[in-house]
């Protein structure tokens, strides 16, 4: 597995190139051809009662063997002391395919995806506690290239397990422990309305140490007022929300804003124009500024993509005014290979390139809570 890392997602990161050029050079009907599933959504039954009870439902769950998240990378040295928060992790799309709407659970491909996912996200996080990953029936990547109600269905659907895992986790984690919320793209839009629907004002509210909705745009007047936590002001605020999305420069995030602004939040605002939600990792405060030296350390791959290593120090990072995360421009970035998106968009590198800062921001985060 170790060798396997950065070496699948780089596979995954080639297709999502390409489904981004052809976005830029063909226009959106190309793309819709190329990846949109031409099939109908095909209706399926929410997961069965206590399917989460089953081990193998997660991809990381206390107890499960060759557990992705515990993997370090080189130069990451072990913490002493493990953290005691229970952690729930929402991976990204790995499913590619156009067959259908959602991934099937027994699709090998693109449960290895997931694998090095959480392997490389994850485990950032780890050392601040226990780190519980669902599978879920995910949405394919076209599901976001369209605005079709199958679209929706297959989102649902992908909730509905989401949801279902929570729950399971609530009853088979500690109950006595604080608890961390992290996600990633696709995860995170699942996260989103998890909190909104199913934690804002419920009693898990007051044990959330910090949720991590990383790579998915948070309105500050049109989502973040619906969710029922506050934005982490500082780096010693706990009980709050993080979220970046990482772009060099010049940013050209219009693919983003395009989708994004012409949607109303969960409040019923309209999002145009309005600020995003931007917590500095190198930080740990909104819309704070860092120069590369304070990065304590990005995963980067080697030229083969065969390993990956953390260098320090890495990118410095600003928040922008609309709510991007600036790295800085092309020439001072450290070489991640021919893998940025359009627009310089780096969301594929949202954990990697501040890997050992996320886990200090968590550790951080939860000695906060803790204290409180």
């Amino acid at each position: 597995m170790a060798r396997r890392f950065l070496w699948v997602v780089a596979g995954v990161v080639v297709l999502i190139l390409i489904a981004a050029l052809g976005y830029r050079l063909f226009g959106t009907e190309l793309m819709r051809i190329a990846l949109v599933p031409s099939a109908k959504f095909e209706a399926a039954p929410p997961a069965a009662e206590g399917a989460y009870a089953k081990a193998d439902m997660w991809i990381s769950r206390p107890g499960v063997a060759n557990d992705p998240s515990l993997w370090l990378p080189e130069g990451a040295a072990p913490v002493a002391g493990r953290g005691d928060a229970s952690i729930f992790f929402i991976h990204p799309t790995s499913y590619l395919e156009r067959g259908r709407w959602n991934a099937p659970l027994d699709d090998a491909e693109s449960q290895r995806r997931a694998r090095l996912f959480v392997r490389s996200q994850a485990s950032a996080l780890a050392a601040a506690g226990e780190v519980w990953a669902p599978k879920y029936r995910q949405a394919t990547f076209g599901a976001f290239l369209t605005d079709k109600a199958d679209s929706r269905k297959a989102l649902d659907l992908a909730y509905g397990d989401v949801l279902a895992a929570f729950e399971a986790f609530l009853t088979q984690a500690p109950k006595d422990r604080p608890i961390i919320l992290a996600a990633h793209s696709q995860g995170s839009l699942h996260l989103t309305r998890l909190i909104a629907e199913r934690i804002a004002g419920r009693p898990e509210a007051k044990r959330i140490a910090a949720a991590y909705v990383v790579g998915w745009p948070i309105s500050m007047t049109a989502d973040l007022p619906a969710l029922g936590l506050p934005a982490c002001e500082t780096a010693e605020a706990s009980g709050c929300i993080v979220s970046w999305q990482s772009f060099g420069e010049p940013a050209d995030a219009k693919l983003v804003t395009d989708a994004f602004d012409a949607t109303p939040g969960p409040t019923g605002v309209p999002r145009a124009g309005s600020p995003m939600l931007c917590v500095n990792p190198l930080t740990g405060s909104r819309n704070g500024t860092a120069e590369a030296a304070g990065n304590q350390g990005m995963l980067i791959p080697n030229k083969d993509f065969t390993e990956g290593k953390l260098q320090s120090p890495g990118v410095g990072a600003r928040c922008d005014v609309r709510g991007f995360l600036l790295i800085g421009a092309a020439d001072e970035v450290p070489d991640l290979g021919p893998y940025v998106l359009p627009g310089n968009n780096y969301h594929v590198y949202d954990y990697a390139l501040f890997w050992a800062d996320i886990r200090a921001d968590a550790l951080r985060r939860l000695a906060a809570f803790e204290k409180r």
